[in-house]
């Protein structure tokens, strides 16, 4: 049996795309946050390592049932064996919510825009989390949301949901826009960890992808994560910097640096293609090669500078599906 290993789901998440046998698929998950909005994703695990995987009809890639287990096949020959990991909410072994399904920023790898979906209210997150916890699966909660009004309004949102959760008594994670106080409101109101995403550390790319940011710099939110550290400490503030923008490995390089030293964990998201915003931005997927190559990096960085991603509780870092994770993976 082929277990997988950093090179084969490498080589998975070059490709991000998988046809899936339609026996296999009682309830695949639908993406509500990010670049992944409205598409559909299965989430593989094999050899202590998960991958997910966008279902399309049109990929080399194919999932299959062989002899009771679960194949992937690459151009009709086995690649990996494992099995299907079944998704708690959004995502495995976490209650993960996107709160604003809307934003009224324009970034041009993000889907949300174009969706402008619902926004969940308290009562409603409530009702997932009390099934999650029915179904004895309640280990971690997890908020994720786009700027519906102001990211000032969308903080208030949060910290009333956090302040509804924290009874249950397990690590809490926040991905949001930052505001000038947002890191010590939420800390107070019982977060664990937080994730304010620079996106790029390519100041053009950022200007040009992120136009819609307004009050929104990269300056600014390298300035928040800088707060956050401060606020929650070692091993609980991560930010996602996005790989296939057009950025050089240089620059990748430069920037996990830059972050670590601050104390911040880089996670390296090779970028979903959405359908909904072609033609807009000009974007290539990574190839196996690179992930590897800068995983490696990153993994070498946060050693220099003793940050520990097994340390962390919640969001993408112990999921590691849509990464090639340092330390987990590599």
């Amino acid at each position: 049996m082929t277990h997988m290993n950093a090179e084969i789901k490498a080589e998975l998440l070059a490709l991000g795309k998988i046809d899936v046998e339609p026996s296999l698929l009682p309830r695949p998950s639908r993406s509500t946050a990010g670049p992944g909005t409205g598409l559909r994703s299965i989430f593989f695990k094999s050899g202590g390592h998960r991958v997910r995987l966008e279902i399309t009809s049109d990929s080399p890639l194919k999932m299959v049932q062989q002899d009771g287990a679960v194949v992937i096949l690459k151009d009709n020959k086995e690649l990996v064996r494992g099995v299907i990991d079944p998704v708690v909410a959004h995502c495995p072994e976490q209650t993960y919510i996107t709160i604003s399904e809307q934003c009224r920023y324009d970034c041009k790898f993000c889907s949300v825009p174009k969706f402008q979906g619902k926004i969940k209210t308290l009562d409603q997150v409530l009702e997932i989390v009390e099934k999650v916890k029915k179904s004895g699966n309640l280990k971690t909660i997890a908020f994720t949301s786009g700027v519906a009004t102001t990211p000032e309004n969308e903080i208030d949102r949060v910290v009333e949901y956090v302040q509804a959760v924290k009874k249950y008594n397990v690590p809490i994670g926040v991905a949001v826009y930052p505001t000038k106080d947002s890191s010590q409101r939420l800390k107070d109101a019982g977060v664990t960890e937080v994730k304010y995403n620079v996106e790029t550390m390519d100041q053009e790319i950022f200007e040009r992808v992120c136009s819609g940011r307004k009050g929104h710099s990269l300056d600014f939110i390298l300035t928040s994560l800088g707060d956050a550290v401060k606020v929650f400490g070692k091993n609980r503030v991560s930010s996602n910097i996005i790989i296939g923008l057009g950025e050089t490995d240089e620059c990748v390089r430069k920037g996990v640096e830059y972050l670590a030293k601050m104390g911040v964990i880089a996670v390296l998201r090779p970028i979903t293609i959405s359908p909904y915003r072609k033609g807009e931005i000009s974007a290539t997927r990574p190839s196996a090669e690179r992930l590897l190559k800068l995983t490696k990096i990153s993994r070498d960085i946060l050693k220099k500078y003793d940050l520990d991603v097994e340390d962390s509780q919640t969001m993408c870092l112990p999921c590691t599906g849509c990464d090639l994770t340092p330390c987990r993976d590599v």
